[in-house]
């Protein structure tokens, strides 16, 4: 009886200790797991871009870090009602944003992002210049580079060899080229994207490569630029009005057009899964007053709200590595913001990003103002009234330079 009563004594002690060591093991595990951190970053991505993203890029941060990431797929212009609405109920539900760098002048403007001038000194050293500012509003540094677009200027190689044209280096040459085609064949076949309610970024492109200013319309440069597109209209191809990064691909594909720019996403497309290796590229065409090229794309910044600065700091130095970099550019053909990297790609695609390259290093960010997407409307309509309703020139610029300066003094 003694004897067994010790033994049941024993075995009690013996489970008691051993339930006190599981909690307090399954404590310490729960403690750890706590303390792991997780960034809620936002992307406005395709399913396929979503899928690289997923299996190529995210896990190694994750491994590498110890920081997980709920990537949330949320477009631009969706971002700053979500921010406004977290900033309203106070509570921070996104950490990291992945922004249209023109649309980010409104987040900064209503005081959503933190200020990270401080931090510039992530900013790799092989950074193209004129992309180390795009962030910076009123001195202080908002946003990081990461991934930023400029469009090439595709054209069908056998097409021009066959009426012996070379790529246009020029306006005069734009316009020969687009003659020689309607000549040849009864059509325009030079397409440029004018679609009535796109970005208007050749529009932009115009007026500043013959030394305007879209922000005064009215100027010198800006009357250069209507005068030479009104007299190029008539040599267009009528798909023109119908240009979209979308519908760019398949005119070019289904040799609709010969000459036409797009981003550079493209070239997997019609060269790579369409097999059109007669479709090249080159950077584009100088106005009067040199070659400039739009700056799209987005850019990486730091909501105001998270209390995970750190960890969100250390995301944006990940994805701007020259690994992450050279992998987004060689699996979703995203163009990069380091010389190293797009410069620098081998293969069939080299060409292409050659061109990218090139037209990085011209390309500068739409005007980031507050009311840019009512000037887009106004040159959209600019564009309508003197090309295709063919409006005098002058007069027109005139009364849209007022209703431009109305918006400006609006958004004081």
């Amino acid at each position: 009886m003694k004897k067994t009563a010790k033994f049941a004594f024993l075995a009690t002690t013996l489970g008691t200790s051993l339930l006190l060591l599981t909690g307090c093991s399954t404590s310490q595990k729960s403690s750890t797991s706590s303390q792991t951190k997780t960034l809620n970053v936002t992307m406005g991505l395709s399913e396929d871009e979503w899928k690289v993203m997923r299996q190529d890029i995210l896990p190694d941060f994750e491994k590498q870090s110890g920081i997980k990431v709920n990537a949330i797929q949320m477009e631009s212009t969706d971002v700053q009602k979500k921010l406004e609405a977290s900033a309203g109920a106070n509570k921070n539900q996104i950490d990291v944003i992945a922004q249209d760098l023109n649309t980010t002048a409104k987040l900064v403007n209503e005081g959503l992002m933190r200020d990270l001038t401080a931090d510039r000194k992530i900013i790799p050293a092989a950074t193209y210049a004129k992309q180390k500012s795009i962030g910076v509003f009123g001195g202080k540094t908002y946003f990081l580079p990461y991934r930023p677009n400029v469009e090439i200027n595709y054209y069908n190689q056998t097409k021009f060899k066959e009426y012996n044209l070379q790529p246009p280096k020029n306006w005069d040459e734009l316009l020969n080229v687009a003659k020689t085609f309607q000549d040849k064949e009864q059509l325009g076949r030079v397409g440029l994207k004018f679609d009535s309610s796109g970005a208007a970024i050749e529009i932009v492109e115009f007026i500043r490569s013959a030394g305007g200013d879209p922000l005064i319309l009215n100027d010198k440069g800006s009357i250069t630029a209507f005068t030479y597109l009104q007299k190029l209209w008539p040599y267009l191809s009528p798909d023109s009005q119908k240009g979209t990064f979308s519908t760019t691909n398949t005119f070019l594909a289904k040799d609709e057009v010969y000459y036409m720019p797009n981003w550079p996403f493209a070239t997997n497309i019609i060269v790579g899964d369409g097999g059109r290796k007669d479709i090249l590229a080159d950077a584009g065409f100088a106005g009067p007053k040199g070659e400039v090229k739009t700056l799209g794309g987005e850019v990486l910044g730091i909501t105001k709200s998270t209390t995970k600065t750190k960890e969100a700091l250390t995301f944006i130095k990940y994805m701007e590595s020259k690994a992450v970099q050279k992998k987004l550019l060689e699996k979703n053909g995203w163009p990069s913001f380091r010389e190293d990297v797009t410069g620098a790609i081998t293969g069939w695609q080299k060409p292409y990003y050659q061109a990218t390259d090139q037209a990085l290093k011209v390309a500068e960010p739409l005007p980031n103002v507050l009311y840019w997407a009512d000037e887009t409307a106004i040159l959209n309509d600019v564009l309508q009234e003197i090309c295709v309703q063919r409006k005098e020139i002058k007069p027109t610029l005139d009364k849209y330079a007022q209703q431009l300066k109305a918006l400006q003094n609006e958004a004081k």
